[in-house]
Order: structure tokens, then C-alpha cells, then sequence
């Protein structure tokens, strides 16, 4: 597979680099970002975390706002940002340009719907294709870990409960956590999946909880001054399927905290030590 750079800068001692490949899973070009910490220039594989971004973001995002590259470099963590949908001239976009629909709204599931169906297939992407390219041009092991901010952050709580032994933790700043009960999951469901409702809950945090195999370390953060916490998020929701459940779920409130970047930068450490915990055990 062929791989372009598009970009390389020194970063703490490591490398942020932006990178280009066509997916033979989405049928398009897509861009990742991935932060090589200074361990990696020794060339033994370290651990990766895989970030997902939310709607309308790429995959520059989080490694321009979070702040994360120092807390990854001290720690020896490899970190990759996909973007958040397939894109370009062949993929199929919403017809009224709507922002919470198609080109950066992929919502890390498998369409099975025309038009999207042809392209949406960012669940197959980051669970199987990003990481196996990864691993093969990188230096880069098996242990990953995976979190995300909003509807990333239901992308990385479907990807966790839906492929247990793929991750060895998950975590989340304010995840859509009940889709199938949201707009924003209402709308995108219904485009990408069809009017059957029962199909939804394949997708959706608050049901897999339920039938999940393992037990992940699980971190959640949620600001309680974040516009879309009573509409769209709905962290009560997974609570009390985790409770019902039995899933360890540590789900903190943070008053005064929005649902934007200066969110994740003030706890983004809180997470990385959290991954790294699970992916450097006895550490």
C-alpha cells in the first residue's frame, strides 16, 4: 500500500506527521494524522491510541487543539487521528450541505444504505484496515487502546464493545451515548441504515453495554455547561445500562465545562494515563 506524507514536524522530541493512502474499505483517499513519541525512533513497537474525532472535524483536530503530544511522548504512546468520514468527488455528501450529515458525520458505522453505502464504512476502517496499516508501516504493536469526543466518542464505545480483545481500554469526552434516542443519531441512523429501527441498536453504546464480552477499563468525562447534554448526549442513559449491566464505568461530571476543544485539553492527561495504565500493565 502506498503512503504519502503530507506533513512532518518535531513535536517533543517525537514526530506529528500527516499521512495519505487510498482505502480499499471506503473506496476513496483518506488522510490520517499519527504523533510518533521520541521511543519510537528506536524502532521497538509501543502501544497505539486511536482518537476519533466528532462532526464536522478531520483528522488535524485533535492533534492542533488537544495538547496532547507531551503527556504521549513522556508516556510512549503512539497516537492516530482518522478522519471522520470518507471524502472526495465520488463520496456521497448531504444534499441540503447539512453538517451533521455525510462528509464529516460518517458516525463510525457501516451504511447500508444508497447513496452511502457505496463509501460509509468508517467502522470496518478503524477497526480493521487503519490499524493493520499502521502496525505494518509504523512501529507500531497490537495494544491499542481507543477514545473519541462526541459522535467520536460513540465511535470509540461501539468500536470497544463491538470487538472485544481489539482494545485494552476505551474512553470518552462527552459521547453521544444513546443515538438511537438523539437527533443527532435519529437523523444519521435513519440515512445510513434505513427506517428499521431495530437495526439502530447495533450501533448505539447504551444497547452494546449490555452484550459486551469484557470488561475495559472505562473512563467518561462530561462537562454539565455543554449545550448538547440533555438532547444529544445522554450520559444517563449509558449509566444505567452499565449499572443494569454490571460494566465498571467511572462517568465524571465536570460543572462549568462546555462540549469544546478547551474541554478535552483541561483532562486530555487524565486520559492518556488512564490508556496507558491498560496498555502498559503493571506500569
Amino acid at each position: 500500500m502506498d503512503l504519502e506524507k503530507l506533513a512532518d514536524s518535531l513535536c517533543f522530541g517525537g514526530r506529528q506527521q500527516r499521512w495519505r493512502h487510498r482505502s480499499a474499505t471506503l473506496g476513496c483517499e483518506m488522510t490520517f494524522s499519527i504523533y510518533l513519541p521520541p521511543q519510537a525512533a528506536a524502532g521497538t513497537p509501543l502501544p497505539v491510541l486511536y482518537w476519533l474525532s466528532g462532526l464536522t472535524c478531520t483528522d488535524e483536530n485533535f492533534v492542533q487543539k488537544a495538547g496532547a503530544q507531551r503527556t504521549a511522548a513522556e508516556l510512549g504512546l503512539i497516537l492516530v487521528c482518522p478522519d471522520t468520514s470518507p471524502r472526495g468527488a465520488e463520496v456521497a455528501c448531504a444534499p441540503d450541505g447539512a453538517w451533521d450529515l455525510g462528509l464529516g458525520a460518517g458516525f463510525y458505522l457501516n451504511a447500508s444504505e444508497a447513496p452511502w453505502a457505496a463509501h460509509y464504512r468508517m467502522h470496518d476502517y478503524v477497526a480493521d484496515e487503519l490499524p493493520a496499516l499502521v502496525e505494518a508501516h509504523f512501529p507500531a504493536s497490537d495494544h491499542r487502546a481507543i477514545s473519541g469526543h462526541s459522535m467520536g466518542g460513540h465511535g470509540a464505545l461501539t468500536l470497544a464493545f463491538r470487538h472485544p480483545g481489539r482494545y485494552r481500554s476505551v474512553s470518552a469526552f462527552a459521547p453521544i451515548c444513546h443515538p438511537c434516542d438523539c437527533p443527532w443519531g435519529q437523523k444519521a441512523f435513519r440515512h445510513y441504515l434505513g427506517d428499521d429501527e431495530s437495526r439502530w441498536q447495533e450501533w448505539d453504546a447504551s444497547v452494546l453495554i449490555g452484550q459486551a464480552q469484557e470488561r475495559l477499563p472505562l473512563l467518561i468525562d462530561q462537562g454539565e455547561a455543554d449545550t448538547f447534554l440533555a438532547t444529544q448526549l445522554r450520559p444517563e442513559a449509558l449509566e444505567a445500562a452499565a449499572s443494569a449491566a454490571g460494566y465498571p464505568l467511572t462517568l465524571r461530571r465536570h460543572a462549568g465545562y462546555d462540549h469544546s476543544y478547551f474541554f478535552i485539553a483541561s483532562l486530555i492527561d487524565d486520559h492518556l494515563h488512564h490508556h496507558a495504565r491498560g496498555l502498559y500493565p503493571g506500569a
